[in-house]
Formats: structure tokens, sequence, C-alpha cells
């Protein structure tokens, strides 16, 4: 299978948004269809990356956290129906008096919004923000999540709310139920069976990785500020650190079932449970259609007609993504050293040209591709006025300015059309209109009282 335009694309994104490497593997029943780094590991070094640097992988270890609870099912130590505060007695709050059960701790539907400690954290740790939270162990977690209770918006099992909060509190009932600690746990349950052998919690294992990619800030003016891996704190909802190697092990785990070779990790009934639709998360992912959360997992139900499962994770310095089509045997992995591009976009890419289809007739290219189409600068009439488009994001920004002032205004789409995409911005409560007519070679920009003519 030819994957010359994933790689083009990959390239292409990495340069528009100054991401320094990447990593990704692609595979097909136990084949290898792709596997390479794209870019560096270490930039001051010019050290490349390859398809063995390790990188961290944020929050996929969710979907660790998530098969070790399953696991435990299995063994009749636990089950997703039972109270959290069975586990964790401490754990007082109750949304709308219900009480918080495992299963609702899997797929994020506690009743409780996020509480924003993880993102405090990380922009704490790496020089990005201010805010401190000194909560060094799960006691001090729980008091965090019970001084929550007047942000309860839901009673247990009704919305979607991603929380990292919950993830902390599920590696703190697998450390209880096993007896061992949470790292353990995984490295004894997961990573040895699935020969992971170079997947770790340990700070002593990051420094001792000759093939590590070193994490980078990436700012809005475009630097790219070497920085540290936060993952010290972090366990069982963005603790690991992986390669994209182990991480297609682990994929070919799901795509066979629960088990590699003859070693069976999991039962394809308690899979089938962690792959299962959920509630609908709030966001549509790429753009195809309804989206929910099974345990620890993402689903989209119509991925070029087959289903797609996933998880994407950030830590900020680094990122990541797996992905995998069980209908088809297919799973794709990439985790990159900042936060550029989407990589769970890149991973879409990569899927649907390994079912042979146009990543061009992915919804979230079009989206792109019809906003970069209209950026450029615009004038009126002899050029009495001159306005520069440009997209922002999901949105497109007409800049109007003169040497004392600047005007602004953000354009949302509304329909983008193959001749005309209508866009509205929002002026006193109304909605105002915007459209922009596509001819041969050339664009006509309608806004407000002027009709201004794309000039470069």
């Amino acid at each position: 299978m030819n994957f010359k335009k994933l790689e083009s694309f990959i390239s292409h994104k990495m340069s528009e948004t100054n991401l320094p490497g990447i990593s990704l593997r692609v595979i097909k029943d136990d084949d290898i269809q792709l596997s390479r780094g794209f870019g560096f590991r270490n930039i001051e070094k010019a050290l490349p990356a390859n398809e063995k640097t390790s990188y961290a992988i944020a929050s996929i270890t969710k979907s660790f956290t998530a098969l070790s609870i399953m696991q435990l099912k299995e063994r009749g130590m636990l089950d997703v129906n039972d109270p959290v505060s069975d586990y964790l007695p401490s754990l007082e709050i109750k949304p709308k008096g219900e009480p918080i059960r495992l299963k609702h701790l899997l797929n994020h539907t506690s009743g409780i919004p996020a509480l924003g400690y993880s993102e405090s954290f990380i922009k704490k740790k790496v020089g990005a923000g201010k805010a401190w939270l000194p909560l060094a162990d799960t006691n001090d977690m729980i008091d965090f999540i019970n001084g929550a209770k007047e942000w309860v918006y839901s009673e247990p099992g009704e919305r979607f709310f991603y929380s990292n909060e919950g993830y902390i509190l599920l590696g703190a009932i697998v450390k209880k139920i096993s007896g061992i600690s949470y790292k353990k746990y995984v490295k004894e349950n997961i990573f040895t069976p699935l020969e992971m052998e170079r997947s770790f919690f340990d700070r002593k294992n990051l420094e001792d990785d000759q093939n590590l990619a070193t994490p980078y800030i990436l700012s809005d003016e475009g630097e790219q500020i070497s920085s540290i891996y936060p993952t010290r704190w972090l366990k069982a909802h963005g603790g690991i650190r992986s390669n994209v190697v182990d991480l297609s092990r682990y994929l070919k785990m799901y795509l066979n079932g629960g088990k590699l070779g003859k070693t069976r990790i999991v039962t394809e009934k308690s899979l089938e449970e962690m792959k299962t639709f959920g509630v609908p998360t709030p966001s549509v992912e790429g753009s195809f259609g309804e989206s929910g959360y099974g345990y620890g997992l993402g689903v989209i139900k119509n991925f070029f007609g087959h289903r797609l499962i996933s998880h994407s994770g950030s830590i900020l310095v680094s990122t990541g993504y797996i992905g995998f089509i069980p209908e088809k045997n297919i799973g794709i992995s990439l985790l990159a050293n900042g936060s550029g591009y989407s990589l769970s976009y890149l991973g879409m890419y990569g899927l649907a040209l390994a079912l042979g289809q146009d990543p061009k007739d992915c919804p979230f290219i079009f989206r792109e591709t019809a906003l970069e189409e209209l950026e450029g600068i615009y004038e009126t009439y002899r050029g009495t006025m001159k306005a520069q488009v440009k997209e922002v994001g999901d949105l497109i920004e007409v800049k109007i300015k003169d040497k004392y002032n600047e005007d602004v205004t953000q354009l949302i789409p509304e329909d983008l059309g193959e001749d005309q995409r209508i866009f509205y911005y929002l002026e006193d409560g109304n909605k105002i209109p915007v459209q922009f007519e596509l001819g041969t070679g050339k664009i006509n920009l309608i806004f407000e009282r002027y009709r201004l003519k794309k000039v470069d």
C-alpha cells in the first residue's frame, strides 16, 4: 500500500505548525505497512526522529488504565457497577444524590465537569502557567474532588465530561485491589506480556533512554522551546512513555481480540465493553458524525462505513494518537514532541488511505482546504480599501487596518460549498452574513457594504 500522500501531508503540516518531530507506524493484519520518523527528536543536536524514538503518550495511558480495570473485573476482584466509594470510602461526593460508579469514571460520565487539575499542573511544571494545586497523593485528590459539590452538573451516566481526575481515582483503585502499585500492575500485566520493552513510567528509564525525544513548547510566535516531560507526576491518567513500535504491539492485541500470539491479555467480551459506544461526546472528532466514548477508548460509528476506535493524548510538550478499525484489522500509532497539527487528523488521514479511500474526502481536510483557499489580500474598487483574510483555526479572520487603527472580524463558517462559501459574524446581537464567491481563477468577497476581489 502506498502511503506517500500521508508522508507528504505530515511533512507539510509539521512545517506549517513548527512541529519538531513525529514517529509513525501503520499496521494491517500482522504486517507493518509504514514505520518511520519525521523531523527531529532533538533540534539542538540535529538528532532525527525514528520509529523507535520514545515520547510521552499522555492520555493514551487512559486506555491502559481501563484495560487494567477490565482485567481485575475478569478475575472477580471488582465490578464496573460498583460505587467508587466501595473502594475509596473517603470519596463523599454524590452528584444529584447518586453514587459515582466505576463505569462512570471509565466513560467520563461522573456528572462532575473537568476540574482542570492536569491542565494546571502541566502548565505549571513546563513554565507555561502559574496556578498551583498541591495534590501529592490520592487523599489530596479526593479532598479536591469532594470540595467540588457546587460544580456538579448532572446525574452520573447522563453526560460526558472528560475527566483526568476520574482516571486518577481509577489508578488508585487498581493499586488498592491488586495490592501493588498502579505502575507495577501495568508493567506486569500489560507491558511485560505484550513485550513492550521500552514502555515505562519511571524517571530513571526516561533518563537512560538514548532515543528519547526532547519535549518542546511551541509558542504562538513559532518558537520551539525545549522543555521537560512532566510525566513524573502523572500516572493513571497520562504517565506512560512509549514508542510507536511498542504501541503497535498494543494495537495488535486489540485487533487480535485481546491476545498477542499465544498470550491472552483480556477476553474479547471485555474488549467489546471497552469499545462500546457510550454517551455521545460533545465534540464530533473530524466531523465524521456522532462520536462517543467507551471505557478508555473513543468511538466513531461511521468512519468511511467502519467503526473507528481511538484515543489521543497531549501534555502540551508531547502528543499522541492510536486508532484502529477492528473489522479491517488496521491500526495506526503516532507520537510527537510538541503540540502542532492534530495527530488525530494525521491518524485518520493514514487510516483513510489504508482503507483505500481518498483522504480529501475526510471532512476535516475539506474544511481546512476550503478555508485555506480563501486566504490572501483583497481589494475594493481601484484599491480604495484593502483587507487581509486569514484562516485562524476553524474560523476566518478579516483584518482591515490603516496607520492608526486595526479592525478585526472573525467569521464563523455556515455553508462551505464549492462555488460559494457563507460565513457570518455577530454584531449587536445580529447575525451578519458574509459571502465568498469562487469563479474560474478568482475569488470575490461580499463583506458588509463592500465587494472585494482577491488580488494576492
